[in-house]
């Protein structure tokens, strides 16, 4: 009898992960991968340091769309891209066509961007100071629109090959992130290493698999910077090379990256040669970890929530305070200045708000899925685990558009970059209000309560 033990214990688990599943198949997808490297030697986004446009190609860039479709014929399309971020007109672009062309509603269409620094500018206003001014926004407004016709075929693309499928999901770790936000002598806040700042080192996966059970798709999440290198050559930094050596360990499998809240999060070590890939391997060395467990069986339908919330800006500058500010011998803070002096003549009045969008997916009752726009900083993520009571909760952030860095009330109380001072960069009026952490955080459990 001692002997049959073991022997009846492998049986009935062995049952029970049978019943666990349907006999069949209770999704449809399909995964497709474009190459989106600029032809041209275009503007590189990510660094304000850079004097010049790319001088080449260390590795191509993709943009890759899933979409899943669930037994009632509900459908969800994610797209992610290795680019420096999502633009809201991109975003606006494609959800109209994808609608218009496929059906699919804006609320079921998602777009990460890796956050790359080595991939092509996307905003023409960024390259008014480049070496050719009016040459690069050129460019850069031809390589968008290119890209938008593109990421509207790869989805349907993608539609096309769906086919019987099973969704599983499951975790694991990586360690080569760290918090980058360390206290300095100033009372202020520094770009360095704190090994004692709050991380999260989660990578999620979803696995798409054929009604044969050969995979079809990775989706995986990370919370880092894609910031690994600062050269002047094309490349996806590590999320690029952990999605080519996913797929070339399982031929034929699309690997698609969604950056997590990684707003103050890096790469460490980094700078150095060759360290890039160090980094995508260990992380899809991960991805294979997670792969290897008992991944949970995703069953049921699709729910989808899309809001836009009027994000508020903390006290506006009035016009005496803007003149006065554009004589800073600072030169950041003057040219900002000038920038917000300019829109005010424009419109008249400065924006009080910024429609931010926030995002849920639940796959069945077992994930749900946040997608957050711009780069949200680790805390966000943390919180959302702790109060959101599902059982899987996977947070992404560089979703749908990537207007500015997201600082919990934590970090901007605290100031620095990320708490407001990275805002200067581009033409936000001011930093944001302190209010901002409770508006998303708020939304995005009001959206998932409606799922109810």
């Amino acid at each position: 009898m001692k002997r049959l033990l073991p022997l009846l214990l492998v049986f009935v688990t062995a049952m029970l992960l049978a019943q666990s599943r349907p006999a069949s198949p209770v999704w449809k997808a399909g995964a497709a991968s474009v190459k989106i490297t600029p032809e041209k030697m275009i503007w590189m986004g990510g660094y304000a340091s850079r004097k010049k446009p790319a001088e080449g190609v260390e590795q191509d860039l993709y943009a890759k769309a899933l979409v899943i479709e669930d037994g009632k014929g509900g459908k969800f399309a994610l797209i992610t891209l290795d680019l420096i971020g999502v633009p809201r007109n991109v975003r606006v672009h494609v959800a109209e066509q994808v609608e218009k062309q496929f059906g699919i509603p804006p609320a079921r269409l998602a777009i990460n961007a890796s956050h790359t620094h080595s991939g092509p500018e996307l905003r023409p206003e960024r390259t008014r100071n480049t070496d050719l001014p009016d040459q690069r926004k050129a460019e850069v407004i031809e390589y968008v629109d290119k890209l938008q016709t593109t990421l509207v075929a790869l989805v349907g693309e993608a539609l096309k090959k769906a086919a019987p499928a099973t969704l599983d999901y499951s975790q694991a770790r990586c360690g080569f992130a760290m918090n980058r936000r360390t206290p300095n002598d100033k009372g202020t806040y520094s770009n360095f290493p704190n090994p004692d700042g709050p991380v999260d080192h989660a990578v999620p996966v979803l696995k798409v698999a054929d009604a044969e059970g050969k995979d079809v798709c990775y989706v995986f999440g990370y919370a880092c910077h894609c910031t690994t290198q600062s050269h002047q050559k094309f490349n996806a930094d590590y999320a690029g090379y952990a999605q080519a050596e996913l797929e070339k360990a399982h031929p034929g499998t699309v690997a698609m990256f969604m950056n997590g809240c990684s707003g103050d999060q890096n790469p460490y070590p980094r700078r150095n040669e060759g360290l890039a890939q160090t980094h995508g391997i260990t992380l899809a060395t991960a991805v294979e970890s997670a792969l290897g467990t008992r991944m949970k069986p995703l069953m049921g339908e699709i729910h989808a929530a899309y809001e836009e919330i009027p994000l508020a800006y903390d006290t506006l500058p009035t016009r005496e305070e803007l003149l006065e500010k554009q004589k800073s011998k600072v030169k950041l803070d003057a040219d900002h200045a000038t920038r917000t002096l300019q829109l005010l003549e424009e419109q008249g009045k400065l924006p009080q708000t910024y429609p931010y969008p926030v995002q849920v997916i639940r796959l069945g009752p077992e994930l749900t899925w946040v997608m957050l726009a711009g780069e949200v900083v680790v805390d966000y993520s943390l919180r959302l685990k702790r109060e959101l009571k599902d059982p899987h909760i996977w947070v992404s952030a560089y979703t749908n558009d990537v207007p500015s860095y997201i600082p919990s009330l934590r970090v901007w109380k605290e100031g620095g970059y990320e708490g407001g001072d990275a805002m200067k960069w581009g033409t936000h009026p001011t930093r944001w209000s302190p209010k901002v952490e409770e508006h998303i955080i708020g939304t995005a459990k009001k959206l998932r309560a409606e799922m109810e």
